[in-house]
């Protein structure tokens, strides 16, 4: 009986020990971030956040310095922490707020508005919370509206590439019809150039026609020649009278 009675108090001793080495530095963490030395101070709250503390006011804390380190992502771990266990309204409207903020800088909008919407069925007269939810749903319509505009614009540089790729396609066909009409008349004007140099079986040539012409000309000095010498074989004509 009395070996059980002093383990007890050995292990509450042991506890308030460890408690007083989480207070401290928690404390030690506290001074550091008014300090604005933020890196420092979350290496003092991981120290408070050991799993055998579960202190809910060094895991707040370390988000905090988490948060200012511009370590988003890590300082919403933290306060998910917390709103999934806390039962506190106060404390969870805390949570949820800082949890918001922490989406909200990671550009994670409509989650960030969530949370805050979560902080505020904890908390609904904390302003604050309210005019950051007001912030968030003003950003979220914005980036709809950039989307919107956006998806307009690539819409119309589509049909623009599709109207150009059409002008291109329709030049491309003119050229090739061109071509074709310049090739046929190419084509039209060999076959004709060829038809020309082909001899003409009705057609006479330029030699035939000139052996013709000195044959009929040699024909016809002939003649002359028959004419000219009967003539002259004829001698005068002999005139006749009847007395």
């Amino acid at each position: 009986m009395k070996r059980s009675i002093l383990i007890m108090i050995w292990v509450l001793q042991a506890s308030f020990i460890f408690g007083q080495q989480v207070k401290k530095h928690i404390v030690k963490g506290n001074e550091l971030y008014q300090q604005q030395n933020y890196k420092e101070a979350e290496t003092n709250y991981r120290k408070s956040v050991d799993p055998k503390a579960h202190s809910i006011e060094g895991t707040f804390n370390l988000g905090d310095a988490l948060y200012k380190q511009k370590k988003f992502a890590e300082a919403g771990e933290q306060f998910s922490k917390i709103a999934a266990s806390a039962t506190d309204k106060q404390v969870l409207s805390h949570a949820y707020h800082n949890l918001g903020n922490s989406l909200l800088s990671s550009k994670k909008i409509e989650e960030s508005i969530e949370a805050y919407k979560k902080a505020l069925l904890n908390n609904p007269k904390d302003d604050q919370t309210r005019y950051n939810l007001a912030y968030a749903k003003e950003l979220l319509k914005q980036q709809q509206q950039n989307k919107q505009n956006q998806n307009k614009q690539n819409n119309q540089n589509q049909n623009n590439k599709d109207q150009d790729k059409k002008d291109q396609q329709n030049k491309d066909q003119n050229k090739k019809d061109q071509d074709k009409k310049d090739q046929d008349k190419q084509n039209q004007d060999k076959k004709d150039q060829q038809k020309d140099q082909q001899p003409n079986p009705n057609q006479l040539s330029k030699e035939d026609a000139e052996r013709m012409l000195e044959a009929l000309n040699n024909q016809e000095q002939g003649t002359q020649d028959k004419l000219k010498n009967k003539k002259l074989r004829g001698g005068k004509a002999r005139i006749t009278k009847d007395w």
